[in-house]
């Protein structure tokens, strides 16, 4: 039986978070995403738990956001309507 994986590849990170290459790569070198630089060819890793602890703040900010900015129905248009009730 093989370990979890300690580390990640900017490609796997942005493939669970679904956003592009370029979005994950600006997200680490804006110290967004904490991420290390190994290797000669200075190879990204970002440590799984770095990776859940960014998806953590995601989920607090959001709530944040959404808690001071309540939803105003008549700024959606009527399908966006239909689909919350």
């Amino acid at each position: 039986m093989t370990a979890p994986k300690r580390f990640l590849q900017l490609a796997e990170v942005a493939e669970v978070l679904n956003i592009s290459a370029s979005q994950t790569y600006a997200l680490v070198r804006s110290g967004d995403v904490a991420a290390i630089k190994i290797g000669g060819r200075g190879q990204w890793r970002v440590e799984v738990s770095e990776l859940e602890s960014y998806i953590q703040r995601m989920y607090a900010e959001t709530r944040e956001f959404v808690r001071s900015h309540p939803l105003d129905r008549s700024d959606l248009a009527e399908e966006e309507v239909d689909a919350i009730e």
